[in-house]
């Protein structure tokens, strides 16, 4: 419905999801009471195509218990998986590896940033899944392919997305794009 929706930081500069739920929650700038009155639109020409919803943050994984349910079977929620941030989308030169020890959550301490990392950030989907029945499609995830120890972590995190039989589609960087080193 629609790619990435970013209330939270277009107007708001709110990046912890449970500050934004309790501060602007039934909100205009709450996604939640948006995306709904839209699939009962589409529903109304429509009963059948898929619908994907995504949840605040620019559909980070992290907002996914805070994304709302509707009584919809062919819903779809979805995430963009480029956690961690500070990996997948660093500048020359790089400072973070993957697997490696940095600062992946913002609080100034290193985490140990590797498949079980990997594993733990998508259980967000898992008991989302659980507790709502619905599907979750990672729609985009990747890296810029220079990153140290990108095959590794690509790897790693479609076995992980097919481990959970997760649907999940590639963004790819244009590969005309010289690295940024």
């Amino acid at each position: 419905l629609m790619v990435e929706p970013n209330s939270n930081e277009v107007w708001l500069d709110e990046w912890d999801p449970e500050t934004f739920e309790q501060q602007h929650g039934d909100t205009l700038y709450d996604w939640n009471r948006m995306f709904p009155p839209i699939v009962d639109a589409i529903r109304e020409v429509d009963p059948v195509t898929p619908v994907l919803v995504g949840c605040m943050a620019y559909s980070d994984v992290e907002w996914l218990p805070y994304l709302d349910t509707v009584d919809d079977r062919r819903v779809v929620y979805t995430i963009h998986q480029y956690q961690p941030f500070q990996y997948t989308h660093q500048e020359a030169p790089p400072a973070n590896a993957y697997p490696g020890s940095f600062d992946a959550d913002w609080d100034g301490q290193p985490d140990q940033v590797d498949r079980d990392w990997l594993d733990d950030l998508l259980d967000t989907v898992d008991d989302f899944e659980a507790a709502s029945g619905a599907p979750v499609a990672a729609n985009e995830y990747g890296l810029m392919r220079w990153q140290p120890g990108a095959a590794r972590f690509m790897t790693d995190e479609m076995e992980l997305f097919e481990e959970r039989g997760m649907n999940h589609a590639l963004w790819a960087w244009d590969a005309r794009w010289a690295p940024w080193y």
